[in-house]
C-alpha cells in the first residue's frame, strides 16, 4: 500500500526499477564501446531507452528488465506492437534532432535477467527490423 513503507506505488517502483535496468545496460554498452548519445528520450507516444553509437552505426536500444519468468521471458516482451511503437519514436528522434547522417541504424535490446546475481545482461544486437 502507498505510504505503508512496503516501498510506495507501484508505478514510483517500476519507474525505479526502469532506472536501476537502464544504468546496468549502459554501463554494459559502455564497456562493450557504445557511446551513449541520449537517454530516456519521452516523444509523443513512446520512449527511447538509450540512443548510442556503435562504430558508425547508430543504435536505438530498448532495455528490457526481468526478476523471473512468470509474465514471459524480456525478449518475448518486445512484441510487434512495441517494435513499431520504437521505429516509430526513432523516426521522430531523427526528425527532431540535428545528428549527422547515418547510413546504418538499428534496433538492439538488452535483456537483464536479475534473478541471477550479479544480474545477467545480454545484447541482441539487429533485434528486429521493419
Amino acid at each position: 500500500m502507498p505510504g505503508d513503507g512496503s516501498g510506495g506505488t507501484p508505478r514510483r517502483n517500476l519507474r525505479s526499477v526502469g532506472r536501476y535496468g537502464e544504468k546496468l545496460a549502459e554501463t554494459h554498452l559502455v564497456r562493450n564501446g557504445f557511446r551513449i548519445l541520449a537517454r530516456n528520450v519521452h516523444l509523443r507516444h513512446a520512449e527511447l531507452d538509450l540512443v548510442a553509437l556503435e562504430s558508425d552505426t547508430l543504435c536505438f536500444i530498448e532495455v528490457r528488465l526481468r526478476a523471473s519468468r512468470r509474465f514471459g521471458s524480456a525478449e518475448e516482451s518486445v512484441d510487434r506492437r512495441k517494435q513499431r511503437r520504437l521505429a516509430r519514436a526513432a523516426a521522430a528522434f531523427l526528425a527532431t534532432h540535428s545528428l549527422p547522417r547515418h547510413e546504418v541504424l538499428r534496433f538492439d535490446v538488452v535483456t537483464i535477467d536479475t534473478s541471477h546475481h550479479p544480474p545477467y545482461i545480454n545484447l541482441i544486437r539487429d533485434a528486429f527490423q521493419l
